[in-house]
C-alpha cells in the first residue's frame, strides 16, 4: 500500500489527511518513483483551498504534492530514458500530482536525472521553482542578457530560484524582501533590494523590462508603475486570462470567468503601453534535465528553509502557507 496525504475535499489546513492507497497502475510510458523527499509549493496549498478548481478539475480522493525526488523502481514497456535503480527527480503532471507520498506514477517525460551533487532533499526542492523561472524568463518575458527584471518576493521559494536564473541570464535584478533579507538576496544576485515594509517598491524601482510577481492582485497592479513601455509583467498567481483557460482546455463557457478575473491587470498593462501574462508552469524532465549541470557547478544553489518529517506533512505545509519560510520547505519522506 502507499501511504499519502490526502485530502476529501477542499479547504484550509484541517481537510488534511492520511491513509493507504493501492499502488497506481502503471502505463507503457510512466514512471514508478519511490519518493525520498517532496518539496511544498504555493500551488499545493492553492490546489487544497480549491483556488483553481476551474483549471485544475481533481476527482477526491486527491494526493497532494508536486514536486519529488526519489528512485525508480518500475518502469513500462515503453520507457527508454529510466532504468529501475536510478536516481531522479520531478515536477510530476498536472494531472498525476500526488508527492507527499511514498510513492508516485508519473509520465517519462516529467522526470529527470537528479544531480548527483544534491541530496534528494535539496533536489526535491528544486523541479516547480527552477522551471518556472526559466520559462518565466525566457518564454513568457522572453529575456536577453542585459535587460531588466523586477522579482517579487525574493526570499521565497520561487523568488530565490528566480534571482539566480535571472543572473545567469545575464539580466539585471531588483527584488523585493523584509528587510531581514536583504542580505540573502544579495548574495544571490540582486542589485537594487527593496524593503517592501518600509517602502513603496513602484516610488522607487523604474524602467523595468519585465516583473515576476506571485504576491498578490494588488502587488501585481502596483508593478505597472515600475514597467517601461512594451515591457511584460507575469503573474504566476492572481489573474488567470482567457489564454490560460484555452491552454488548460477550459470549457468555452467559463471563458468570460477569466476575462473578468485579468480584466484589473489587462487595464492595468493598457495604460503602462505594456504586456501581461498569467504563467502555469508545465511539468518538462528534458528541460529540466539539461539544467543539471547548473546545479553541479553551484551557478543554482537550492536554498532550504527547513525539513519536516514525512509524518509531520500537515504542519509542513501550514509553515510554507505562513509565507516566513526563506527558500523551500520539504517533506522527508525516506531517509537519504
Amino acid at each position: 500500500m502507499n501511504k499519502a496525504f490526502y485530502i476529501n475535499k477542499y479547504g484550509g489546513p484541517e481537510v488534511m489527511q492520511w491513509g493507504e492507497f493501492p499502488p497506481a497502475l502503471l502505463g507503457p510510458k510512466d514512471v514508478r518513483i519511490q519518493i525520498h523527499a517532496a518539496g511544498l509549493n504555493p500551488l499545493d496549498w492553492r490546489i487544497r483551498s480549491g483556488a483553481l478548481k476551474v483549471i485544475l478539475p481533481y476527482k477526491f480522493p486527491l494526493i497532494l504534492g508536486n514536486d519529488c525526488s526519489g528512485v525508480v523502481t518500475e518502469v513500462g514497456s515503453e520507457v527508454r530514458r529510466f532504468r529501475v535503480g536510478d536516481a531522479v527527480y520531478s515536477r510530476v503532471q498536472d494531472d498525476r500530482i500526488g508527492t507527499f507520498a511514498q510513492e508516485i506514477v508519473t509520465g517519462e517525460e516529467a522526470v529527470a536525472h537528479k544531480p548527483a551533487s544534491l541530496t534528494h532533499a535539496e533536489a526535491a526542492s528544486v523541479p516547480m521553482v527552477l522551471l518556472t523561472a526559466v520559462q518565466v524568463l525566457t518564454e513568457a518575458a522572453n529575456l536577453k542578457a542585459g535587460q531588466s527584471v523586477l522579482i517579487h518576493g525574493g526570499a521565497g521559494a520561487v523568488g530565490s530560484m528566480a534571482i539566480q536564473v535571472a543572473r545567469h541570464l545575464g539580466l539585471r535584478v531588483a527584488t523585493t524582501v523584509s528587510g531581514k533579507d536583504a542580505d540573502f538576496v544579495k548574495g544571490l544576485g540582486a542589485e537594487q533590494v527593496v524593503d517592501y515594509r518600509s517602502q513603496k517598491f513602484e516610488d522607487v524601482v523604474k524602467g523595468m523590462d519585465a516583473v515576476l510577481d506571485g504576491v498578490s492582485m494588488d502587488n501585481l497592479l502596483r508593478s505597472f508603475q515600475t514597467v517601461k513601455p512594451r515591457a511584460t509583467v507575469v503573474s504566476i498567481s492572481d489573474g488567470p486570462d482567457v489564454e490560460v483557460a484555452k491552454l488548460r482546455g477550459v470549457n468555452p463557457l467559463l471563458w468570460p470567468v477569466f476575462m473578468g478575473l485579468s480584466a484589473k491587470p489587462r487595464a492595468a498593462a493598457k495604460k503602462a503601453q505594456a504586456s501581461y501574462r498569467y504563467w502555469f508552469m508545465h511539468a518538462d524532465g528534458s528541460r529540466l534535465e539539461s539544467l543539471n549541470p547548473l546545479l553541479e557547478d553551484g551557478t543554482l544553489r537550492p536554498h532550504i528553509d527547513r525539513v519536516f518529517p514525512f509524518e509531520q506533512t500537515a504542519q509542513a505545509l501550514a509553515h510554507a502557507e505562513s509565507g516566513k519560510a526563506r527558500g523551500k520547505v520539504i517533506i522527508q519522506v525516506r531517509d537519504e
